[in-house]
């Protein structure tokens, strides 16, 4: 799925990938799209996937991090979004708890 192309979906899984509207990525940080993929392409915006278990058995959920701030999105089977929240320290790094799985 392309950023300019509507999303029904926030992710698609497809073939063992799992694939995200990069717009969705962005607005979450509160950026452009493009400043986005400079970002992530110079390593300065890193993510992780957690798929649920459990009570949580079909969610999924996307963490993206910066320095500063944390985007997350929880999805159902589907990829329809359920949550998403922004943690933002403003000129503080963003402490290593926040990295942490399920934190």
């Amino acid at each position: 799925m392309t950023p300019q192309e509507p999303a029904t979906h926030a992710l698609t899984f497809e073939h063992g990938a799992v694939q995200i509207d990069a717009a969705i990525v962005a607005d979450g940080f509160g950026i452009a799209l493009p400043l986005l993929l400079e970002r992530m392409r110079a390593g300065e915006i890193t993510s992780r996937f957690e798929q649920g278990v459990d009570a949580d058995n079909g969610r999924y959920r996307l963490t993206f991090f910066s320095k500063h701030r944390r985007f997350r999105i929880v999805v159902d089977q589907r990829g329809s979004i359920i949550q998403r929240t922004t943690l933002d320290y403003g000129d503080r790094l963003l402490p290593r708890s926040a990295h942490r799985p399920g934190a």
